[in-house]
């Protein structure tokens, strides 16, 4: 049997059953219009998150009569010797401060007064997985555990920092967050999945009899079905197309003008709009397409 002959029949059935088809096509257009807002807030949500993460730091202060030996064999040892980290950045006294200044101001008085620059050199060290930022510190820090009393691992380290308390705060606040969007996400599109088959069973179910004869007659499975997967593809692609089209001018009359006030808006990370349209038509048509031929598997058992 020709492709053209199953097309046919498609466009026949969707035009004398107009309303379950209207409906089905609706679903489709109000489940791809929430997935086509969600998946950039919630790309938006976990790329401002990892932002944050990725500030997470260990600060390596060194001694002012640190040697030039000591010097180079701790930054070996964090760079191959260390266990998580990502980068190591050195950086001097006289950056240091010019750092300082620019965050506070009245810091050159202050330093005018004591006659000298009193910040350390430091090595900052930007760990690989933030969540594992206390391997960085266990390396360099040994910990007397009856005393409690700090020792270095290396000669010529003053003090290591992480913030312990700041990075747990930002640790499990972001971890919150993507374990949020994360679980959101997924609930979102089971529903979707859920309410378009749903919508295609009842299509389907109003024209059972007619399945039923065909089967009775001799028709085999695919011949049945073939003509309810096109439909579903059908459907699927025109209530993508239409939400498509509702996304664009969305984005063109309040997205676009408010990105410029609003960073969660304006955020980098998140998809480009061909991108988008791309992933919402071809999820609209799979998903129409296989809860067609999947909901007809019950009617064909006569």
């Amino acid at each position: 049997m020709r492709p053209g002959f199953f097309l046919k029949e498609a466009i026949r059935a969707l035009s004398r059953n107009a309303a379950p088809s209207l409906a089905a096509m609706l679903t489709v257009l109000l489940t791809a219009l929430v997935l086509g807002v969600f998946i950039p807030v919630v790309q938006a949500t976990t790329g401002t998150a990892n932002q944050v993460r990725n500030r997470v730091v260990v600060n390596v202060y060194l001694q002012d009569n640190i040697t030039p030996q000591q010097q180079n064999d701790l930054r070996n040892k964090l760079n191959t010797g260390t266990p998580n980290v990502k980068s190591v950045q050195y950086i001097s006294k006289d950056q240091a401060l010019k750092e300082l200044q620019a965050k506070r101001k009245g810091t050159s008085e202050a330093i005018q007064l004591l006659g000298s620059n009193p910040l350390p050199a430091t090595y900052r060290v930007v760990p690989r997985d933030p969540g594992k930022v206390q391997d960085i510190v266990n390396a360099l820090v040994n910990v007397d555990p009856a005393s409690g009393k700090q020792t270095y691992t290396m000669a010529g380290i003053d003090k290591v920092a992480n913030r312990e308390s700041d990075t747990k705060k930002i640790l499990s606040a972001t971890s919150l967050v993507k374990t949020l969007t994360a679980s959101m996400a997924a609930l979102l599109v089971l529903a979707s999945i859920a309410l378009i088959a749903n919508t295609i069973r009842l299509s389907i179910f109003a024209r059972r009899r007619e399945v039923e004869v065909m089967k009775l007659v001799g028709a085999t499975n695919w011949f049945i079905r073939w003509p309810f997967v096109i439909e579903g593809v059908i459907v699927g692609f025109m209530g993508g197309v239409l939400a498509v089209l509702v996304l664009w001018v969305i984005k063109d009359t309040l997205v676009d003008p408010l990105s410029d006030k609003f960073a969660l808006i304006a955020a980098p990370n998140t998809i480009q709009f061909p991108a988008l349209i791309a992933v919402l038509l071809v999820s609209c048509v799979a998903v129409s397409a296989i809860g067609s031929g999947l909901t007809l598997r019950r009617f064909l058992r006569v």
